[in-house]
């Protein structure tokens, strides 16, 4: 049982990884392809790309996730949670996506481990061990405080950036800002790509740990490449439904605004991923700068009820995803006991 479902975590992991570019890669094009800074063939190529490199680019955090659920069961039950979580993040994915609303695979694939975690304590397996505090500090708070910097940055970034250009014309600022895009569209692939890479590294590097396969001190090569691959993969048949909202629905942006949020953006991504080593979720990062960035105008581009429906779906993932893990791993329970 327990290769089976090795083999099984591994797939999900995949299709986690491919599901997980798809949904995402509107946060790296969104922007630019609002503005006419890139054409959407051209941004997605580009996204995809700088995603790869991205997810090969490090594994800080990887082991820092791996870290922080240390006190996952060993054998088939943890084998089990990583399963149902997985699958129950990837739903949720595929569900934000038919809806059009960005919403943050990290947050699901926690929730999924949470939920699916219960579950085990339920059915009277092996329990999740409380992870030290310091770590879910180091989780949960970023996770929950970036929406709130970006937004905040965003906005205020606009105000310097208008005061450099105020003596240059509209179609010199617009050109020139739209240069900037396409060069922020890889920027930000790049930090989001070493962000969600990681996450399908780390989720096999427990499976493998769980089961003996890896002693957790190194991450095998071909975990690495195998998460990046499938990223880039996903990126390059593009959500263009999750494009459409953050570019068209939620704020009305132009070229300076966008460069300015893409800015935020991918500064926030690289120094959390590089030099802080905290996990932030890319989606979440990049709508609240755009509406960030796209409120500070004289008049008024936001759309709430919009952005509402969004922050709705944002603080109902770990939720949804929790009982959807909790359900998957009862149905799956009857099968870990024979």
């Amino acid at each position: 049982m327990e290769p089976l479902l090795l083999g099984a975590v591994i797939v999900a992991a995949g299709g986690f990884a491919f599901l997980n570019g798809f949904h995402d890669v509107s946060n790296s094009v969104a922007a630019a392809v609002r503005t006419r800074a890139l054409a959407p063939t051209v941004a997605v190529l580009l996204a995809a790309l700088f995603a790869l490199l991205g997810a090969l680019l490090g594994t800080s955090l990887a082991v820092f996730f791996v870290g922080a659920a240390r006190g996952l069961p060993p054998g088939t039950n943890g084998l089990a949670i990583l399963l149902t979580a997985v699958v129950a993040a990837s739903g949720w994915n595929v569900l934000t996506w038919y809806r059009g609303t960005p919403s943050s695979s990290t947050h699901a694939l926690l929730g999924g481990i949470v939920g699916a975690g219960i579950a085990s304590r339920l059915t009277s397996g092996p329990a999740m061990e409380g992870a030290p505090e310091g770590f879910l500090l180091r989780l949960i708070l970023p996770l929950l405080l970036a929406p709130v910097i970006a937004y905040l940055l965003a906005y205020l970034a606009v105000f310097p950036a208008t005061w450099l250009l105020r003596h240059a014309s509209p179609a010199r600022v617009n050109r020139g800002n739209r240069m900037a895009q396409a060069v922020l569209t890889g920027v930000f692939a790049l930090g989001q790509g070493l962000q969600d890479g990681q996450r399908t590294t780390a989720v096999i590097l427990l499976a493998l740990i769980g089961t003996g396969s890896a002693d957790g001190v190194g991450i095998p090569m071909w975990v690495q490449v195998f998460a990046a691959l499938l990223l880039a993969a996903g990126s390059l048949f593009g959500g263009w439904r999750i494009t459409h909202t953050l570019g068209h629905r939620l704020v009305h942006i132009d070229p300076m605004r966008g460069s300015t949020a893409q800015g935020v953006g991918s500064a926030m991504l690289l120094v959390s991923g590089i030099v802080l080593h905290l996990p932030l979720s890319g989606t979440q990062v990049m709508a609240s700068a755009i509406v960030g960035a796209g409120a500070n105008q004289p008049f008024a581009s936001v759309r709430r009820p919009r952005v509402v429906r969004v922050l709705l779906v944002w603080l109902g993932t770990v939720p949804a995803t929790a009982l959807l893990g909790a359900v998957l791993f009862l149905a799956l329970s009857p099968l870990l006991q024979s």
